[in-house]
């Protein structure tokens, strides 16, 4: 049996404003709406729903991109803190793997990560 993730939910303190972030960084079409969600389409048929909560708990969400794409979400990111790793202790981005990584929060403070290669 093949398995394949079709939507998660996202909680966030405002779901059309943290939808609109994440679809705006990395260069995602417009989100739409679905009864109480703000869904933001990923790709091959893959879905963030983002839903309004007083207060989410922080979680981690990563994107593997190509490598032009990592220059266009830097370029999004101009001006704002982006980190190397997790913790947020070094700033700027990393190569682990042959690739680029780069972590930044996203406006509910979800850890957000966008990276050109898997991680071995």
């Amino acid at each position: 049996m093949a398995v394949e993730l079709n939507h998660t939910i996202v909680n966030s303190t405002d779901a059309d404003a943290e939808a609109s972030f994440v679809a705006e960084i990395l260069g995602l079409p417009v989100p739409t709406r679905f009864g109480p969600f703000t869904v933001v389409e990923v790709a091959n048929g893959v879905s963030l729903d983002f839903m309004t909560d007083a207060s989410p708990t922080p979680q981690h969400y990563a994107f593997l991109i190509s490598e032009s794409e990592f220059d266009e979400v830097a370029a999004r990111l101009a001006g704002r803190d982006t980190w190397a790793d997790p913790g947020h202790r070094t700033a700027g981005h990393n190569t682990h793997n042959g690739g680029r990584g780069m972590y930044f929060d996203s406006p509910s403070g979800h850890n957000l990560e966008v990276l050109t290669t898997p991680y071995a």
